[in-house]
């Protein structure tokens, strides 16, 4: 008796002196019991102005396997139920599940499955509650037990590579976005992580606290689904079944807003698969050889007081993983680059419209000045005589500005230029955007303030070969923002491919206004060049560019790359219409035709794509015609050939020097019909399209430089990201 009386007094002191600790290590097992979990946030949507959905976030679902529950009951009752329910629903590897539940038997968190769908993991779990409920019935104790889902978000690309470079790609947890929509607007797309977890309360009772994520908030583009697939379509088309170029690229505005309806180049890659490389281009050695390039900066980056290494020395210094890795790294940029504001170009004749709109709203010439075109200009800065000519090489005679827009010639925009002067010039090219940022809601955009010449470093040879867009580089994105305020009236809207910004129920936001950030030109400025850039198609230049029923206005471009002795030419044509009330822009270049020389130097290479790109976006938008369409070259025709709306129409004539008809002083042949169908052949001179500015002839160049451009040899300049 005295002895369980010394005992129970022993339990009480033990009791009373060591309760409080004895209270935290219960209840410390108690809320560690239950489950404490994060709850993540849906990234927002991206959507078309349509309502189009370009990316999304779908719900899926990790297997997690808790060894430490699976271990847990008596004799292993759980291992084998739990196994064999694994390999017989999923088919799941037998030896791999013994052998990770026996090492990770400790452990309550192991994620053995990313990114089931919700019918697997419905289907699974009313798997197992049949096989417990069999277990039962039979009066077994073995059970399947230890496994459970967790939520997680997949992003996923309904329409794989379309407007890639505008969207860009987001992080598997949706938390960082590259490129595109995806990384300029990321703050908006994500939202906060929820959080489910378990405390306990004054009186021990164990309670539940949730606190639902928020969200991220959907994007609505600018870009139409429709005129975007177009664009790339016949992009592709060039690129794939025709000649093919180095890169080319185009851009869709609406002129009266700066809204960006499309934009695209060939560089393109799957949205749910960026890092997949086409191994035809990007071969094992190639990936080598760009690694061991780029091994060379790394090198200098993380050792900048060391001698500089070669590239036949890299391989001192890194290993052949690390190579190919840089390999994969560059060519990634490559292929997720935006040519459209991201590569700069010298732009060529498009940015004769720019010097005569300065020149117009100076008051330095007038829409009836005259200059006598004689074929060439000579000129000389001091060191060198230069002899600038014109593509026509016998002169275009004594013509006023709309003849000089409409024949693309060079003698009199460098005369417009020199009755202009150096500062104004440069004042206007600042004014219409070249050398400055136009801030688009999109990542990477070139900066081009170096490119472009100061007034007091422009001398008269550069003001010459500038005034007809050689010599200095702009983006596409400046040429197509500059052209929208040419044929508008003169207002400069900021470029944008955001339109609204919507909540969780849809409701808008945000409403993205166009911004119109200055005034280019007068309404009589840009009447004129509307007019004068219509008559450039009907008869000029750009007649390639017509689309029956509409009035469209345009201006080709041929510029010669650097260096100048490698007769490599970026070519472009930039169109409007309908030149009465323009509400849409169509920006195209195409750089580096698959030709040799001269051959390349034909715009029509970028009317061609052009043209269809503008016939097809003039119907999406249902713009109606002036007169009668060609009935053949209807979408809805074009439709009703292709079960899914993709044509295998050829991209068009292939130009070659020598014997085509694009040639200057060549000739064509037309086929007509008459009234009965037989066919009626015509020989007539063909409109004249390439605006080449060198030649055979000895003597005859343009200065081989562009501002600030360093060791630049031809490839287009490049922003940093």
């Amino acid at each position: 008796m005295l002895a369980l009386i010394a005992l129970i007094v022993a339990i009480y002191m033990l009791v009373k002196n060591n309760s409080e600790e004895y209270n935290k290590i219960v209840l410390s097992q108690r809320q560690a019991s239950y489950d404490s979990r994060t709850i993540p946030f849906r990234r927002g949507d991206i959507m078309d102005r349509n309502g189009t959905v370009l990316a999304t976030s779908q719900k899926v679902y990790n297997l997690i396997l808790d060894p430490k529950v699976i271990h847990s009951g008596e004799g292993d009752r759980y291992v084998e139920p739990t196994i064999q329910a694994l390999v017989s629903y999923f088919s799941y590897d037998e030896g791999e599940l013994r052998t990770l539940i026996k090492e990770k038997a400790d452990k309550s968190y192991v994620k053995y499955k990313k990114e089931l769908s919700y019918d697997e993991k419905s289907g699974f779990e009313e798997y197992i509650k049949n096989q417990n409920a069999t277990y039962v019935k039979k009066g077994e104790k073995a059970r399947v037990r230890g496994i459970w889902f967790e939520d997680e978000y997949k992003r996923m690309y309904p329409y794989g590579s379309l407007a890639c470079n505008v969207i860009g790609f987001s992080s598997a947890d949706g938390s960082v976005g590259t490129g595109g929509v995806e990384q300029y607007y990321n703050e908006t797309l994500m939202g906060i992580n929820g959080r489910e977890y378990g405390y306990l309360d004054n009186d021990t009772k164990l309670k539940s606290v949730l606190k639902e994520p928020t969200d991220g908030e959907t994007v609505v583009t600018t870009i139409n689904t429709n005129i975007q697939m177009s664009l790339e379509k016949y992009l592709n088309e060039w690129q794939n079944d025709d000649v093919g170029s180095k890169v080319a690229g185009a851009i869709v505005m609406d002129p009266k807003t700066g809204e960006i309806l499309a934009m695209g180049s060939t560089n393109q890659f799957d949205l749910n698969n960026p890092r997949e490389l086409d191994e035809s281009k990007y071969t094992n050695s190639d990936l080598m050889e760009l690694g061991r390039k780029e091994a060379v900066g790394v090198y200098k980056r993380q050792n900048p007081d060391a001698e500089k290494i070669s590239v036949d020395e890299v391989g001192k210094y890194f290993s052949e993983d690390e190579i190919l890795s840089f390999g994969k790294q560059v060519a990634w940029n490559q292929v997720w680059r935006n040519v459209v504001i991201s590569d700069t170009y010298e732009p060529g004749s498009t940015a004769k419209s720019i010097t005569l709109a300065a020149a117009l709203e100076e008051r330095a010439i007038t829409p009836s000045t005259t200059f006598n075109c004689e074929g060439f200009i000579a000129l000389s800065d001091g060191i060198h005589t230069w002899r600038i000519r014109c593509h026509n090489h016998n002169g275009d005679g004594i013509i006023d500005a709309q003849t000089g827009l409409m024949r693309s010639c060079n003698v009199y925009l460098m005369n417009t230029a020199f009755a202009l002067g150096a500062e104004n010039f440069v004042k206007y090219q600042h004014i219409f955007g070249f050398g400055e940022k136009t801030g688009i809601d999109l990542p990477a955009e070139a900066d081009t303030s170096t490119l472009v010449y100061p007034a007091e470093g422009l001398g008269r040879t550069t003001l010459a070969t500038n005034s007809f867009g050689q010599n200095y580089n702009v983006t596409m994105v400046q040429m197509a923002a500059a052209y929208c305020s040419i044929v508008n009236g003169g207002n400069y809207y900021k470029p944008h491919v955001v339109k609204q910004i919507l909540n969780g129920n849809g409701t808008v936001i945000q409403d993205v206004k166009p911004e119109i950030l200055r005034t280019t030109c007068s309404k009589s400025t840009s009447d004129f060049l509307r007019e004068a850039l219509y008559q450039t198609v009907e008869g000029g230049t750009g007649t390639k560019a017509k689309i029956q029923g509409y009035h469209v206005g345009g201006k080709t471009g041929t510029a010669e790359k650097i260096p100048r002795s490698a007769k490599n030419y970026l070519v472009s044509f930039i169109g409007f219409a309908p030149v009465e009330d323009p509400q849409i822009v169509v920006y195209v270049i195409v750089d580096t035709p698959n030709l040799v020389g001269e051959a390349q130097a034909t715009a029509s290479f970028a009317i061609f794509i052009e043209r269809k790109i503008m016939n097809d976006a003039l119907q999406f938008l249902n713009i109606p015609p002036v007169s009668d369409t060609d009935p053949e070259d209807s979408i809805n025709k074009k439709l009703s050939n292709s079960s899914e709306g993709i044509s295998n129409e050829a991209m068009g004539e292939q130009v070659t020097t020598g014997s085509d008809a694009e040639n200057e002083g060549g000739e064509s042949e037309t086929a007509e019909t008459d009234e009965e169908g037989n066919a009626i052949v015509r020989t007539q001179a063909p409109p004249v399209t390439d605006e080449v500015i060198s030649g055979d002839d000895e003597g005859f160049e343009i200065p081989d430089a562009v501002p600030n451009s360093g060791e630049e040899t031809g490839e287009a300049e490049e922003a940093e990201d």
